[in-house]
């Protein structure tokens, strides 16, 4: 590692050994940082899979009974069934911190409890299946917001562990061994700049004596 350009002298040598000592307890934090946040992600990615997998086969499922009541309705029945829906649905975004990360949560509500509301016609002039399909979009919506929590979270997560593994490393491999480095040159330093004078002080005593004595 190189020796950064200072000078060697005791007050930059007590300078650099707190601000390696500063640099030593910030490394172990944010590795135990990265580690956690390594942890939660891992968690939301297993999440993330499950949801995706069940989303899918719900909307797969769901378009195979639209499909099928697109072919016992007509165009025009089917846009009158489905023009005035009964129930609504808002999400409300809130802000969630996971290891100094601010990451968005989706809390999904409905104009009414009553689950009879997702059907906005009635039964006697439409298909059985545009029913199931109606009932299959409602289910997996709750699932779909969920969905694209977790997907931002982890996006989230990603880029903030990338940011935190950089600055580990930094200090890992470049800050830690420079301060140990230049340490180890200005100690180095001014032992030989004490050995220097402690030579210089035993020859002028020598020649105080020679001069005082003779010899």
């Amino acid at each position: 590692m190189a020796v950064m350009n200072v000078n060697p002298t005791r007050m930059e040598l007590t300078n650099l050994k707190k601000k390696l000592v500063t640099a030593r307890r910030g490394h172990k934090l944010l590795k135990d940082k990265r580690d956690e946040l390594m942890r939660r992600f891992l968690e939301l990615v297993r999440e993330n899979k499950e949801l995706r997998k069940k989303v899918e086969e719900a909307v797969k499922r769901a378009n195979t009974h639209m499909a099928l009541s697109c072919s016992n309705m007509s165009d025009e029945g089917l846009s009158v069934a489905l023009m005035m829906p009964s129930q609504k649905m808002s999400i409300e975004i809130k802000d969630k911190n996971i290891m100094s990360v601010i990451v968005p949560e989706y809390d999904v509500k409905f104009k009414t409890a009553d689950e009879g509301d997702i059907y906005s016609y009635g039964f006697a002039f439409t298909s059985g299946d545009l029913d199931d399909a109606v009932k299959d979009f409602a289910d997996i919506m709750p699932d779909m917001i969920r969905l694209a929590q977790t997907e931002k979270t982890c996006q989230l997560l990603a880029a903030e562990i990338e940011k935190t593994r950089r600055r580990v490393n930094a200090l890992e491999h470049v800050m830690i061994p420079d301060y140990e480095d230049t340490i180890k040159y200005i100690t180095m330093k001014l032992e030989e700049a004490d050995r220097s004078n402690t030579t210089r002080l035993l020859k002028i005593k020598d020649m105080l004596l020679k001069d005082a004595h003779g010899y």
